[in-house]
Formats: structure tokens, C-alpha cells, sequence
């Protein structure tokens, strides 16, 4: 019976081996993060748009209403230039509002399990 684990052999013996499959570990986590990155950054983006969109519809829904009562008619372009205002934001947050992916680091995670499931067997083995 061995007192020493396989792995603690190839880190005595090979240890730029294990520094490759760290680097490997590193770079697939990189990947995977950078995906996700760059969906939260494309939310975030929406969730401003749509909070910008919003405060222009309030503030020309406030000019519309105060240009309405002074002249006392009604005109299109004073429900035309708030309602575009809060499409947009309305458009914004249905983009904001989608869910992240629920398969974040499956490859990563799905790696850790065989290179655990090989360190099992080669614990065994010895």
C-alpha cells in the first residue's frame, strides 16, 4: 500500500504538468466568465437605457401637460414625443429583464468532476 497519492508523485516529479492543467483550468474559466460578463454587461446597459428613457417620458409627459394647458388645444406631438420615450424604456426593460443563462461554468464543472473522478480512481488503484 502507498502512503503517498499519485498526485503528490507527478507534483514531486512533473510539476509543469500540473501547472499546465491549472493554466487549462484558468483559461476555461476565463472563457466561461467572459460570456457570462458579457451578458451582465448587456443587461446593466439595458437596465440604464431603460432607467434614462424613463426620466425623459417623465420629464416631457410634465412639459406636454404643462404646453396642453396653456394653449389649450390638444396636438399629437404632446403624446408622440413621451410615448417614444417610454417605448424605448419599456423595450429596454424587456432586454433587462431576461434571465442570465442557467448553464454557467457546465464545462468548467463538468471538467472538476472527471479530473476528481480520475483522482479517485488513481487513489484506489495505488
Amino acid at each position: 500500500m502507498a502512503l503517498v497519492h499519485p498526485i503528490f508523485k507527478v507534483l514531486i516529479r512533473r510539476p509543469e504538468l500540473v501547472v499546465d492543467h491549472l493554466s487549462g483550468y484558468a483559461a476555461l474559466a476565463q472563457q466561461e466568465a467572459s460570456v457570462i460578463g458579457a451578458e451582465v454587461l448587456r443587461r446593466a446597459v439595458a437596465w440604464g437605457v431603460a432607467a434614462a428613457s424613463f426620466m425623459v417620458f417623465l420629464m416631457l409627459a410634465g412639459v406636454a401637460v404643462m404646453l396642453g394647458f396653456m394653449q389649450g388645444e390638444f396636438h399629437w406631438v404632446l403624446v408622440l414625443a413621451p410615448g417614444a420615450a417610454l417605448a424605448l424604456a419599456l423595450v429596454a426593460m424587456t432586454i433587462a429583464r431576461n434571465p442570465l443563462p442557467t448553464q454557467a461554468f457546465v464545462e468548467l464543472r463538468g471538467q472538476l468532476e472527471a479530473d476528481a473522478q480520475a483522482l479517485r480512481m488513481a487513489g484506489a488503484d495505488s
